[in-house]
Parts: structure tokens; C-alpha cells; sequence
């Protein structure tokens, strides 16, 4: 499987051209790298950024809090021990509301633009109807984003500002990981709304604590799953396999276990460290963190992630 970050399509502008000079002004994403790497595991956050541009802001219809609803909040904060165990961790700084790295680098919905779109788009994926595609026509609450309708060049200009140089970071991760170890254990963090959503198929009902999602079966060895499954099991929390998240593009897209890397996704219920509606760290947070880092314990010196 190609790792690489997908290429530009025909006619797609150079990565410093912007419809108004306004994004980026800081880099895209963040790599907390060990002071050695000592482990066969990258651990990536691609929804906890929370850089919100200001004309981003003004454009959309909600709120900056109601613009938060979509966001990760300190998923990154709760896998920070990876390093210190010898795993680098990735994370975006842009906010998903703003640009979705965890999925096609086009999944389009026509509807929000004012513009035909290129043939090479993605408008019939499920989370495009679901106003969920790589730029987000509502928040995960339902709540539509925009004032107006977008242009294809500004979509162009996210992908090509903040996507790739995001998945060009996670696939040179890999990559050095592969090279150095022979295998590489990808982990992709995640929080959840505790209650499921009006697009999601639980919608309205609460969710277990956390939810391993291997793509049933195909993306990660088995046995990796369940050292997860078994190792916060123990710790108390209420685990389920791949319902109601299998995993998504970064799962599918760099789960390759014929090849040695192994992509599993962790969502974690946000009511067991945040306030969901203040988003405010809770008591709770101290705890999850640190059965979390025995986690990236388990993964960073357990002989199956070294054998995987």
C-alpha cells in the first residue's frame, strides 16, 4: 500500500497559494518526537488542534464554542507520556471544524460550494452525506458551519495548506518507524461524544467508555487489539470492538499488517475527562491520563508490538 500523501490533482495551485493570504500562519501540526525512539509506534491526533483562524470564525454561522462541538479537545494532552516512552506523537493544530485529516483528501459535499467541483472529488461518500467530509458542512452536533456558500479554491487551499503536509508528517512517521524496527504500530487517538449523535446510526444513546476500532480485523493483528481491549478492561473502562467506530481513513488508508504496520483507532467517551458543554477538563482527566499511559506502556514495551 502507498503511504505517501496522496498527490495533487491536476491544476491544483502550489501549496503558499491561499484565496486570501490568510491561513496558514502557523505551522499545521506539531511532532513531539523522544529524545530516542525506542519503540515501533507512532501516535497521532488529527482532531485535538485547536488553532481556530479568525476569518474561519467570522464566515461561519455558530459560535466559537458551537464551532468546538466537532473537536478532540486534549486527546493529545492524554497520549502526552508517548514520548517520554520512546514514541513520537503527531498531532494537528488546525481544527477539524476547519479541515478533517481523517479522511479522503476530497470528500466534498457539492451543496456548500458555489462552484462546480473537479471529476476527481468525492461527493457520494457517507460522510459527506452526512455533512462530515473533509470540509465539515455541520459540526458534530448537527449544526450547519457556514454563512455562505465556500469556493472550490479555498477547499483547495485547506488541503493543500494543512492536509498534506499533515499526512506527508504521519507517512514519514511510519515510514522512518518501518525502516528502523522492521514494523510500525500506528494508533490514532480519538474522543467521542458520550451520547451518539443525529447522523450517527447510535444516535441518542450513551456510549461505552472506549471504542477500539481495527476495521474489523484488517487494519491491526488481532492480538494487538486485545492487548488494548485487555489492558483498559483491567483498569475498569467498558470496551467494545469497532461499533460504533470501525475506523476511518487513516485506519483504512496505512492499516497494512501484510506489510508490518498495524493502525489502530482508540475513541474515547469525552464525558470520563471533560464537560461537554463548557469544554473544561473535569477530575476525571488525571485518571484517564494515566491509565492511558499505562497503555502506551503496554504498547511500548510489549514484545507482541515489537513481534507484530
Amino acid at each position: 500500500m502507498d503511504l505517501s500523501c496522496p498527490p495533487p490533482p491536476i491544476g491544483a495551485p502550489a501549496q503558499d497559494e491561499s484565496p486570501n493570504g490568510a491561513w496558514p500562519r502557523a505551522p499545521a501540526f506539531d511532532v513531539l518526537e523522544p529524545a530516542h525512539r525506542t519503540a515501533p509506534v507512532v501516535f497521532a491526533s488529527p482532531h485535538s488542534g485547536a488553532d481556530y483562524p479568525a476569518e474561519f470564525v467570522a464566515a461561519s454561522r455558530l459560535d466559537p464554542l458551537a464551532l468546538r462541538k466537532s473537536e478532540d479537545s486534549f486527546v493529545d494532552e492524554l497520549f502526552a507520556a508517548a514520548p517520554a516512552m520512546g514514541a513520537p506523537l503527531l498531532r494537528a493544530r488546525f481544527p477539524r471544524a476547519f479541515l478533517d485529516a481523517n479522511r479522503e483528501p476530497f470528500e466534498l459535499d457539492p451543496r456548500m460550494f458555489a462552484d462546480p467541483l473537479p471529476a476527481y472529488v468525492n461527493t457520494r461518500s457517507p460522510r459527506v452525506a452526512a455533512g462530515l467530509g473533509t470540509i465539515a458542512r455541520v459540526v458534530s452536533s448537527g449544526a450547519d458551519i457556514y454563512r455562505r456558500k465556500l469556493r472550490f479554491d479555498e477547499a483547495l487551499h485547506r488541503v493543500n495548506a494543512c492536509y498534506r503536509p499533515y499526512h506527508a508528517a504521519l507517512a514519514g512517521l511510519i515510514e522512518s518507524t518501518l525502516a528502523q524496527f522492521g514494523v510500525c504500530l500506528l494508533i490514532d487517538c480519538h474522543s467521542m461524544p458520550s451520547v451518539g449523535g443525529p447522523a450517527d446510526a447510535d444516535s441518542g444513546r450513551r456510549r461505552v467508555d472506549i471504542v477500539l476500532g481495527d476495521c474489523h480485523g484488517t487494519s491491526c493483528d488481532r492480538r494487538l487489539t486485545e492487548l488494548a481491549r485487555r489492558t483498559l478492561g483491567q483498569r475498569g473502562y467498558v470496551v467494545r470492538r469497532n461499533v460504533p467506530y470501525a475506523g476511518a481513513y487513516t485506519t483504512r488508508h496505512y492499516g497494512a499488517p501484510q506489510r508490518g504496520v498495524h493502525a489502530l483507532q482508540i475513541e474515547i467517551n469525552r464525558a470520563l475527562y471533560m464537560d461537554e458543554a463548557s469544554f473544561r477538563k473535569t477530575a476525571g482527566f488525571a485518571g484517564l491520563a494515566g491509565d492511558l499511559g499505562a497503555l502506551i506502556g503496554e504498547f511500548t514495551r510489549s514484545p507482541m508490538a515489537a513481534a507484530a
